[in-house]
């Protein structure tokens, strides 16, 4: 069988983004203060704010991250993912890879920057994947509130690290049993992981690399 991931359209495409993404620049950040951005990302309110101003950067998943995602995906046989901060698609891609290659199913993502959805779109459309993806353009707390799968098997939490914990509470009551979290950018959100790593938490969490934290939803 042919892996979707390592195979065109995609692995060129993805190529070609990751070099992108490299590439890209912010002018809207050159007078945020590294300490004024600290604040930002760690806000419950502004954070629309920070994500407007870095609309210009990628914020990707590594490609050590991507090939995780798809593997996770693919060991577990999912059908049903639910993303966090779809950005410029990049992560979309290797879950919605995952999907197609375990034979379908369905990956609702959401992103509040619209520039970023229509970019991602196009990106999902040129990699052959667009079929397995809804895109949910908004506030993931407001996107992600109603209308979810009875059944997801694995979220990926990579948009404003404020609110992993809100998000978690949004889509958490429908993970099965086994289900995989995987937060990016783990180490920016101390408040989640002392949630996932605490005893009684209902999950086993692990971190993974440098900024990763691997969950799983505990239970029979």
């Amino acid at each position: 069988m042919i892996a979707t991931l390592t195979s065109p359209p995609l692995a060129p495409l993805l190529d070609r983004l990751f070099a992108q993404a490299n590439a890209a620049t912010s002018p809207a950040m050159a007078g945020v203060s590294r300490e004024e951005r600290e604040r930002l990302m760690q806000s419950k309110t502004e954070y629309l704010s920070l994500y407007g101003l870095l609309k210009d950067l990628w914020l990707p998943v590594s490609r050590e991250t991507g090939a995780l995602l798809y593997m996770l995906a693919r060991n577990a046989n999912a059908a049903s993912i639910v993303e966090f901060g779809t950005s410029f698609g990049i992560s979309t891609l290797h879950l919605a890879a995952a999907l197609r290659d375990n034979g379908g199913g369905n990956l609702i993502s959401t992103e509040f920057e619209p520039s970023k959805v229509a970019r991602a779109r196009e990106h999902l459309a040129e990699g052959g994947l667009a079929d397995l993806v809804e895109i949910r353009e908004g506030d993931a707390l407001n996107t992600l509130a109603t209308d979810l799968p009875e059944n997801i098997d694995l979220l990926l939490l990579d948009g404003a690290k404020a609110l992993y914990s809100d998000v978690l509470d949004l889509v958490g009551s429908r993970l099965l049993p086994g289900a995989l979290i995987v937060a990016d950018n783990a180490d920016q959100s101390p408040d989640y992981l002392n949630r996932m790593r605490a005893p009684g938490s209902g999950y086993l969490s692990v971190s993974f690399g440098e900024d990763v934290e691997l969950s799983m939803r505990l239970g029979c």
